[in-house]
């Protein structure tokens, strides 16, 4: 039999730390065609699936979603659902979100997505979700959906994979239900909230939490596992770890859960950084002392790609400061400045200008920061929007009008830049280094510095949590309880 299976959903993290709003310049809006291309594989299933684009909005992680924006997407996302199911019968619903939206007058954003979406097609239709590691499992969201499934890596190198096995998990979801089955639901809310910096999977003791997961779906009455990181720059009530397993077993479902949260919580002391780190001022003094090159620095505190402001100039002023501008060929990407780029729109290539550079977003982190420097490049690009590369001595610095996060090299190459291996030190506003960054790296250091998504997550100021919560509380006997339903 073929199902008609509609998708869609809407896909941010958001800081709650940030005085960043994301809005609709933010979000890239997908119809038709252009979002069934976000499912590359659905050829191997045009037997048994009929995959209905409905709409689909994407931005780099940022702030808190603007109301106005939200409910307006909200409402016209149901407007194409009305018209999907004027048109097609509806068998279940592929809900492609991040799982970590924080949207301004919810503390639940995903919950409140999907009790919209509930109310328009019922109850009874099955909806299966595919959601990033560092999302947050809500109560809600568990209640209301069918299945939830999540990376397996992070960095995220499965995130084709993951889509797609929220396909194939609706499937026999939806061959169950012809034959009368339902599906056993287990989830467990387990008390850790860390940064991403210290849970990758390459590295232990997440390398050998997620490998667990295999071991379970060897049995045939197990649907599928996951495990949730959580995502710690939002503050939320459900902002914590969470496991989840599906089967068509009750018993074994409930075993699958509650062994992988078990295994969860027993490693909570072993999880560290993924790699080393230092002071911002111990960090790039280390890195003008290594002969390796290049040597990678992480502006973690000012991560677009968590939700940091990226425009945060404390590591600029630290370069100067020290005048390491003088002493190697530095490139540090990037600083958005939308009012530098509009300002210097009219000036040339190889003009000198004077230059009050980042601060804007988060002024209490200091900024801007003045110099005199050289325009060696001008480009735009889809996402980063209009942009310049600036010149002092040894020192590139790009300035993008929008957050960007530079995670590749193509992007780094689009600058203008040239290659990674032109240059000693290249400084990124990121985490844990990309995969692309990483093989190049021959020297790394991660830099704890401040911002809207600091590592130190007990300097931040929290009031939604859950408590108590590892590591702001300690030795507490955790809930591990399973929460077990039927679908």
């Amino acid at each position: 039999m073929k199902y008609n299976i509609f998708v869609g959903g809407i896909h941010i993290e958001s800081s709650t730390f940030t005085p960043y709003r994301s809005g609709e310049k933010d979000f890239h809006i997908t119809k038709g065609d252009e979002l069934l291309n976000r499912y590359p594989w659905i050829h191997k299933y045009k037997d048994r699936v009929n995959l209905i684009p409905i709409m689909h909005a994407r931005a780099l992680p940022g702030g808190i979603v603007k109301r106005s924006f939200y409910d307006k997407f909200l409402n016209d996302f149901m407007q194409q659902l009305d018209l999907a199911l004027k048109l097609n019968k509806l068998d279940g619903f592929f809900l492609d979100i991040h799982g970590a939206m924080s949207v301004e007058g919810t503390l639940d954003a995903e919950g409140d997505f999907i009790c919209a979406l509930r109310e328009k097609i019922g109850y009874d239709v099955p909806v299966c979700a595919s959601m990033d590691l560092h999302g947050n499992v809500s109560q809600t969201l568990f209640d209301l959906s069918t299945v939830l499934t999540c990376h397996r890596t992070a960095p995220h190198i499965d995130t084709t994979q993951t889509r797609e096995r929220t396909l194939t998990n609706l499937l026999p979801v939806l061959d169950g239900r012809k034959a009368g089955k339902k599906i056993s639901k287990a989830m467990v809310s387990v008390p850790i909230l860390l940064p991403g910096e210290q849970t990758s999977t390459q590295v232990e003791p997440g390398k050998s939490l997620y490998a667990q997961i295999p071991r379970f779906l060897q049995n045939k009455n197990i649907l599928d596992a996951s495990i949730w990181m959580g995502f710690p720059w939002a503050d939320q009530p459900c902002s914590r770890g969470t496991v989840c397993a599906y089967g068509f077993n009750k018993d074994d479902t409930i075993t699958c859960a509650k062994e992988l949260a078990d295994k969860f919580w027993g490693y909570k002391n072993d999880f560290k950084f993924v790699g080393p780190v230092a002071s911002l001022k111990e960090g790039l003094q280390e890195a003008l002392k290594s002969n390796k090159k290049p040597y990678f620095l992480s502006d973690t505190g000012d991560n677009p790609g968590a939700g940091g402001d990226n425009d945060t100039v404390l590591v600029l002023r630290e370069i100067l400061n020290l005048g390491a501008e003088k002493l190697k060929k530095i490139a540090l990407v990037s600083i958005k400045d939308e009012q530098t780029v509009r300002e210097l729109k009219s000036k040339q290539i190889h003009d000198y200008v004077d230059v009050h550079l980042g601060g804007k977003i988060s002024p209490a982190l200091g900024g801007p920061v003045s110099a005199t420097m050289l325009i060696i490049n001008k480009y735009s690009d889809n996402i980063a929007g209009d942009s310049l590369v600036l010149k002092k001595d040894k020192l590139s610095l790009v300035v993008t009008s929008n957050r960007y996060q530079f995670a590749t090299e193509a992007s780094f190459k689009n600058a203008g830049l040239g290659s990674y291996n032109d240059y000693d030190i290249i400084i990124v506003k990121m985490g844990y280094l990309e995969p692309d960054l990483s093989s190049a790296a021959k020297g790394w250091t991660m830099l704890l510095t401040p911002g809207s998504v600091n590592q130190d997550l007990k300097s931040l100021t929290f009031k939604n949590l859950t408590r108590p919560l590892y590591p702001f509380d300690d030795n507490f006997t955790p809930c591990l309880d399973v929460c077990v339903q039927e679908a």
